[in-house]
């Protein structure tokens, strides 16, 4: 987007970033808009909210104020928390948020957190909180070094560490004994700071040098003015400006639990950037729907009816139960209740509270209850009670629907509300978009609908078969019906994603490019190969051969030559990740040798013009062409070229009986545009950028890519060069790393396009594809990535696949069923 750019140029002219470092920069604050809708800022400060693995609650407070500050405000924020809920919070702070560890037993609305703090009595706030911090203990061990009150050295010996500590902790306890008093056995209510120098200088050193309690005066007065804003955010998962806090390392704790106690450790994390930024914040509206369906009542008999009258008081008739409902009246353990407005029913046992709730009802029969069962009961006492058996059978609800559902006033149901929130069970926020307004959810179906929430985004990102990996291949290549590219840019496209791999010479046009580009002719590989686009040539240098042998197997053009279709632009990197070190042999003596002599003294020539500077018969010429290609040393500026040599001989007879000065027939054989030496580019010195240029390649062949996948790739760079190559572009975001594909060992990679891919093709089931390949193409991966017997790449070898699977005589091959 334009605002993209715009931002990307400010990284580059103000911080003097490249271009990637701001791409990365723009991608990660984008992410972090997608998933909360806003950025923090000094002037909105954004407060996350999420649940754990184990049912706590996570609180971010997206921050951007420094680490003094925050860890002011986290210090602040925990003592406030402590004092209100009677519990000991774990609490990080960095230089951009703020973290609160919560149990399962909190609850309040995210916007009250705001109204904690007090500017007239932050700084009190903030000394009580900073005696129980860890900063406390060791700037006292400090200023007691400073003041020589403990020293670092005795009698020319340093003093150990821990001698030093146990002298700190001795003076403590004589300075200020209420420090170190035993809290659970002997609670004396606030902790009196003593009026000591080493105890005020301490103090002082907290607030002031690791804290930064002025700006947090002056950052609570402008949350009073409303000069900073607040938003509030519930997510279903971290958003990603979160990540860093919640895997905060130990100098971020404002506590003194151990890292591996720590509450944020049981959150779950995206590995790297979403694909698409996404609002985190929306629940499923299907994790909803099944939570409802499972906690609706199903009452099996009259019996189990009775026990939900008697847990939510009051309840609407309904027809199905109509039966029980009557056998239960007639036994005297139910009645109907008439508010003037309808008719609920209530098992006896509870007419004192729904009296209590209804006043001025009528109740049919008028059977009272044995006091012992159910005595008299304060009406928010039996409010919160029918609230809350109305809330552990709903989901998300809004209080006009509980009044709905109760006949209860709205204000008594607000009332009991806010009593069960400041009991932790119940959570306000917006659940379900269908109902709009502010909604209450029971905390243990909340647990549950973001729990399935959860499982649902990350089974998106679940690995898949082996089998749908096929499946996935055959569109990532563009073999499948109906995913072919077309036209002139379809084949360039095409050649960008296969240079690199070697096939037979005569596969390209018969089996390769066809497969892969709608319509397919000659004319579009010629109209690129003649323009510079795309070049041709073997990469690979193969063993060198005895003389007898070259001659035998150079006398005629050999369709099984492997060569590769690339960009030209690419030559340099692939010639040398394909050959490494290694370098083409040229023959001594014989017609290959003077060919690469005249190409190499008068540079590109056409056929006839090598025949005449060699003074050879076009049918050597095109033997020792033949065999210069062979060997990667000749080349030609189009694919013409290859189909003449490929093309039959009897022209040749008839010409070599010609003699004479006019050689235009004979000409005729060398048809096809000119040839030239491949010339060894220059070396590519930085070895991380050759590896990064295979991983690329890999990435766009592929598009997942692992080691057990480059079975028959040609590249000479080694597979650890490769995988830190990936895991550099993974720290830099551009590929995810991750499990995609399962039954494969090692680490996997993939583009962030061909994730969504890969899952568009799970969430497909199989339709009875067959996709029918030649033995030579790249996507020839049985006994690789699906079972069967490894089928030889030549080309009168076909492979079938059928879904994905690979199929030996019209029949699926044995083991196919453990995919």
């Amino acid at each position: 987007t334009d605002s993209g750019d715009a931002a990307m140029d400010l990284l580059q002219e103000r911080c003097g970033v490249d271009a990637d470092v701001a791409a990365l920069v723009v991608q990660y604050l984008a992410a972090g808009r997608g998933g909360l809708g806003a950025l923090p800022t000094r002037d909105n400060i954004i407060l996350e909210r999420f649940f754990d693995e184990s049912g706590g609650m996570q609180v971010v407070a997206h921050a951007p104020f420094g680490a003094r500050v925050n860890r002011a405000l986290g210090l602040a924020l925990r003592k406030r928390f402590c004092a209100t809920f009677d519990f000991e919070l774990q609490a990080a702070a960095n230089d951009d948020c703020v973290l609160l560890s919560l149990g399962p037993q909190h609850s309040f609305p995210l916007q009250d957190v705001p109204k904690f703090l007090r500017s007239n009595s932050v700084e009190e706030t903030l000394r009580k909180a900073a005696l129980l911090a860890p900063m406390f203990q060791v700037r006292w061990r400090w200023n007691l070094n400073r003041s020589l009150a403990v020293l670092r050295f005795k009698r020319g010996r340093k003093n150990p560490a821990p001698i030093q500590r146990m002298e700190s902790d001795d003076i403590l306890a004589a300075v200020f004994p209420k420090l170190v008093a035993c809290q659970n056995e002997n609670p004396t209510g606030p902790i009196e700071i003593p009026d000591h120098p080493l105890v005020e200088q301490t103090m002082y050193d907290c607030l002031h040098e690791a804290m930064d309690v002025d700006g947090l005066r002056e950052l609570v007065e402008r949350m009073e003015q409303g000069a900073v804003r607040i938003t509030c955010r519930d997510t279903t998962e971290p958003s990603v400006l979160a990540h860093e806090i919640v895997n905060g390392q130990p100098y971020t704790f404002l506590d003194d639990a151990p890292l591996e106690e720590r509450r944020s450790r049981a959150v779950q994390l995206r590995r790297g950037l979403p694909v698409d930024a996404r609002d985190l914040g929306r629940l499923d509206v299907a994790a909803i729907d099944r939570v409802r369906d499972e906690a609706a009542p199903q009452p099996r008999d009259i019996d189990e009816l009775h026990d939900l009258l008697l847990s939510v008081v009051l309840l609407r008739p309904n027809e199905s139960w109509q039966e029980w409902f009557v056998e239960l009246t007639e036994r005297g353990r139910a009645m109907t209740v008439d508010t003037g407005s309808g008719m609920l029913w209530c098992a006896v046992e509870s007419r004192r509270r729904a009296e209590a709730l209804l006043p001025g009802a009528a109740f049919q029969p008028d059977a009272q209850p044995p006091a012992a069962l159910n005595p008299a009961v304060d009406r928010d006492d039996a409010a919160a009670h029918a609230v809350r058996g109305h809330l552990e059978v709903t989901g998300p609800v809004t209080d006009a629907e509980l009044s709905a559902r109760t006949a209860i006033a709205p204000a008594v149901i607000n009332i009991a509300l806010a009593r069960l929130e400041g009991e932790g069970f119940v959570l306000r926020g917006s659940f379900d978009p269908a109902l709009g307004e502010e909604q209450w959810c029971a905390r243990r179906l909340l647990v549950r609908i973001h729990s399935y929430t959860q499982y649902r985004l990350r089974r998106e990102i679940e690995p898949v078969t082996a089998q749908d990996f096929m499946r996935f291949l055959l569109r990532w290549q563009r073999v499948s019906p109906g995913t072919q590219r077309e036209g002139r840019s379809g084949v360039a496209a095409t050649v960008a994603q296969l240079q690199g791999f070697e096939v037979p010479v005569s596969s390209w046009e018969s089996d390769i490019l066809p497969r892969r580009v709608a319509g397919y002719h000659a004319a579009l590989l010629d109209h690129i190969c003649m323009s510079g686009e795309v070049a041709w040539a073997r990469l690979r240098v193969r063993d060198t051969p005895d003389e007898d042998t070259v001659s035998r197997s150079v006398a005629y053009p050999n369709r099984a030559t492997p060569v590769t279709l690339f960009m030209r632009a690419d030559m340099a990197w692939l010639l040398q990740s394909v050959r490494g070190d290694a370098v083409p042999v040229e023959p001594a003596t014989g017609a290959t040798r003077q060919v690469l002599e005249a190409l190499r003294q008068h540079g590109a020539l056409f056929g006839s013009d090598i025949a005449a500077l060699t003074r050879r018969l076009p049918s050597e010429v095109d033997a020792a062409l033949w065999d210069g290609v062979a060997r990667g040393l000749v080349t030609a500026d189009g694919y013409a070229a290859v189909r003449a040599l490929l093309s039959g001989r009897r022209w040749q007879q008839q010409a070599a009986s010609r003699r004479g000065l006019r050689h235009g027939a004979a000409a005729r054989g060398t048809v096809g545009g000119r040839w030239s030496l491949l010339h060894a580019p220059l070396p590519v010195d930085d070895r991380d950028a050759l590896a990064e240029a295979v991983a690329e390649q890999l990435l766009v062949r592929w598009g997942v890519v692992f080691r057990d996948l480059l079975v028959r790739e040609t590249f000479a760079v080694a597979w650890r060069d490769v995988l830190w190559a990936l895991r550099r572009m993974e720290a830099r975001g551009t590929v995810r790393g991750g499990r995609f594909v399962n039954g494969f060992a090692g680490e996997q990679f993939a583009l962030p396009e061909a994730v969504d891919t890969l899952r568009t093709v799970r969430r497909t089931q199989p339709g009875g594809e067959v996709v029918t390949l030649s033995a030579t193409d790249p996507l020839n991966l049985v006994g690789v990535i699906v079972p069967g017997s490894r089928v030889t790449a030549v080309r009168t070898n076909t492979v079938t696949y059928r879904d994905g699977v690979a199929v030996e005589d019209g029949h699926m091959v044995a083991a196919a069923a453990a995919l």
